[in-house]
């Protein structure tokens, strides 16, 4: 039967049609190979159209196929080994059956017992050409029980394909089902979280500017971040990037993706020259802002052939480059303009204009940025963004982590960081470097790294133990790779303390560093082992320790330590220092602050730092009741970041999602901040979770009510009763008397779950 088509396309979808070789496919060719003793086997996945593309392993299990699939000169065959792989799967797929065929010079072909008869193939197939005689394939499904492959072996000479031999392609066959599902469910989850954080975005407004940017690492990120936040943050319906040519001529938008409807091709270039707002802004490096259509035709007539008569107003700002290097243009130069529209007339809106202004202000550093990282990082973009995984969201577990590469366009890194969560109670850590720092180093670490992602998974072994099977797998299929690792499983104590016990295992790696809660760190520098790559048999050890809640665990590469010290001994002990001056920052900026710090602007290797902290348990209500807490905040500003902590905990702890913590966080910062700022001591905080609301509350001793202002253009103080407006449930202010006098009030805002 022909492969249902959508089936197709929902191996497109989640990343499966890739016509690259596949090491967990590759290894179950081999598998075949081996036990069954026959000098080809290939896992044919399909990718476009039925039989038009497949994938399959490079080298097909690692042999030639029979009769040689190339001629002496090393030419492809005539009918090209795109066909060669789909006549090997259409009998396997039309039937979705096991097919057995003993000698397909028989006529008609012969079939094990209990096994489908198989069609025959065309005398004129390539396969037959080829010199493959005995054949013998089982369909591979999705999760949906459609064939979407099949695992086949071939051989040149007759055989009788026994029934254990069977058995074992039936068992590989289903083994590589699980895998396309497995592999099918992880790209989906993925999907679904990246979908997630884009959403969430709208509520982080201008605290999400910096961190929103600082990952664009391209045009094409920076494209995307300002027509997320520009629709989602600010508000416009439509908007569009612009940047100036390199001649300085004219003036061509990067996408015209977010661009309002019907806007012509024909308009996404002009001369500088021109009578439009884009090219004026960019001449006068001024902002432009016009209320309703009929101001801009009014200002710009010409626009009256390309602009939409159906929208409303209409902004532009331009994109300064700080120091102007990357551009060839003086400090300050203008490099681009940033273009919003919306549906609607929009008068007096000087609060969306400022947020303009600071998104256009935050581009331009990120388009430098990302104009030099791409200059440096052309040839090693694709290896590079394999570094950096997505960390897991773990119960209990605050991670945050960092990749930063050499200044050197050349040093391509093998630096790497991994998670891995086996239940809501184990996880797995992993921070590795690979020997080298060009492009083959950046390549042996994505398998590296692979294959001990995969170990951890499917291993509920001790670290030594995984590392062992790393080092022996390293060594038996071919990578000779040699470099250092560290390795840390986390058991979480069921004593109901939240502690954990942490079990590591090292490499020859820098060793973990665990800031205590009392602010000590603590050097668990117990000798290491043999590094990777060099003695696979050599025998490796584990050490225990504990981590209690409100304990930060750091791993790293030695390119945080190596960069000015003279020994190892003096850049941990420099790095023991930082770390805890850094005490109380927030776990999703330890890692990038500790970079910072220690690293200068001429970094000579690549970094990864992975933080992970123990999570402070808080009383739960989990839909059963509501769960209470109150803080005073004792120590002014310095007790500001261990309030948000211990808000943030709160919230996880009772099952408050990622996307709502973060607007909570916010808000909550925002009005600690203005009683910081205005308010009397004393000041107490206070949260009431419960299964419809979270509720935030900041009391103190002065009656002053907050006030709305509007801020200037360039002010970023100011807008935390705006944030309130527009982010909260509901949001008020309630006196509170003592003796019959008023003595102070609490500003509270609420969440709805």
């Amino acid at each position: 039967m022909p492969t249902d088509l959508q089936a197709v396309n929902d191996l497109a979808h989640v990343g499966l049609g890739s016509p690259d070789a596949d090491e967990a496919f590759d290894r179950f060719a081999r598998l075949v190979r081996r036990h069954l003793d026959v000098p080809a086997a290939v896992v044919v996945i399909l990718s476009d159209d039925v039989f038009d593309d497949v994938v399959v392993p490079e080298d097909a299990g690692g042999t030639s196929w029979p009769g040689a699939a190339r001629d002496a000169a090393g030419t492809e065959p005539p009918e090209g080994t795109a066909r060669l792989r789909a006549e090997l799967v259409r009998p396997v797929i039309d039937a979705d059956a096991p097919v057995v065929v003993g000698d397909l010079r028989t006529d008609p072909p012969a079939a094990a017992p209990g096994i489908a008869a198989s069609r025959a193939f065309p005398a004129d197939s390539a396969v037959r050409r080829l010199g493959v005689v005995a054949y013998v394939g089982f369909p591979v499904h999705d999760l949906r029980g459609r064939p979407i492959g099949a695992l086949v072996a071939v051989d040149g000479r007759p055989r009788t394909w026994s029934d254990d031999a069977l058995a074992t392609l039936e068992d590989l066959a289903a083994a590589c089902s699980a895998e396309a599902r497995l592999q099918a469910e992880r790209e989906r989850a993925r999907r679904v979280q990246h979908a997630a954080v884009r959403a969430n975005r709208r509520s982080r407004f201008l605290l999400s500017l910096s961190e929103a940017f600082a990952g664009a690492q391209s045009l094409h990120d920076v494209d995307a971040v300002i027509a997320d936040i520009g629709i989602t943050g600010i508000g416009a319906h439509y908007c569009g990037l612009a940047l100036i040519d390199t001649d300085r001529r004219g003036i061509t938008y990067t996408s015209l993706a977010h661009a309002e409807p019907g806007f012509p091709a024909a308009a996404r270039h002009a001369d500088l020259s021109e009578n439009r707002p884009i090219c004026e802004v960019a001449r006068t490096g001024r902002p432009l802002y016009f209320s309703s259509h009929e101001e801009v035709v009014a200002r710009f007539p010409e626009t009256v052939s390309y602009a939409n008569h159906e929208m409303g107003a209409r902004a532009f700002f331009p994109v300064l480059s700080p120091s102007g290097t990357a551009f060839g243009i003086r400090p300050g130069g203008v490099v681009g303009v940033v273009a919003f529209v919306w549906e609607r007339q929009r008068r007096n809106a000087h609060d969306m204009f400022a947020l303009g202004a600071a998104l256009a202000q935050y581009a331009g550093d990120a388009l430098e940025r990302a104009w030099l990282l791409e200059e440096r990082r052309r040839a090693a973009t694709t290896l590079q963004r394999s570094m950096l995984s997505r960390l897991p969201q773990i119960a209990h577990l605050d991670l945050a982590c960092t990749y930063s590469p050499a200044t050197r366009s050349d040093q391509v890194g093998g630096d790497w960081y991994d998670a891995v969560c086996l239940d809501d109670d184990t996880s797995v850590f992993m921070v590795g470097d690979v020997t080298g720092h060009d492009m083959r180093a950046a390549a042996t670490m994505g398998q590296l790294r692979s294959l001990l992602r995969a170990l951890a998974w499917s291993h509920d072994a001790a670290p030594s133990e995984l590392l062992r099977l790393l080092d022996k797998a390293n060594d038996g299929l071919g990578l000779k790779a040699s470099g250092t690792g560290v390795l840390v499983r986390l058991d979480r104590i069921p004593d109901g303390s939240g502690a954990y016990k942490m079990t590591w295992s090292s490499a020859g790696h820098p060793p973990p560093l665990v800031l205590r809660h009392d602010g000590a760190v603590e050097r668990l520098d117990e000798r290491t082992d043999m590094m990777l790559g060099v003695v696979p048999t050599a025998p490796r050890t584990d050490h225990a320790t504990m981590l209690e809640p409100g304990e930060t665990l750091l791993l790293y590469t030695d390119g945080l330590t190596d960069q000015h010290s003279s020994s190892q001994d003096e850049a941990l002990t420099e790095l023991e220092k930082a770390l805890g001056a850094l005490s109380e920052t927030a776990t999703a900026a330890l890692p990038i602050t500790l970079v910072r710090r220690l690293i200068s602007q001429e970094q000579h290797d690549d970094v990864a730092v992975l933080a992970v902290r123990v999570r402070v348990p808080a009383g739960g209500c989990r839909g059963t009741g509501t769960a209470r807490a109150r803080r005073e905040i004792e120590d002014g500003v310095l007790d500001l970041a261990p309030t948000r902590l211990w808000i943030d905990d709160m919230l996880e702890t009772n099952g408050v999602p990622l996307s709502q913590r973060r607007t909570v966080s916010l808000l909550a910062s925002e009005i600690l901040t203005n009683a910081l700022d205005h308010g009397k001591a004393p000041i107490v905080a206070s949260i009431d979770v419960g299964p419809e609301r979270v509720r935030i509350g900041v009391r103190d001793a002065s009656t002053a009510r907050p006030q709305v202002r509007d801020p200037g253009l360039r002010e970023f103080s100011g807008r935390g009763v705006q944030l309130l407006e527009r982010l909260a449930s509901r949001w008020g202010v309630d006196p509170f008397a003592a003796d019959g006098a008023e003595t102070g009030k609490t500003v509270w805002f609420e969440i709805d779950r």
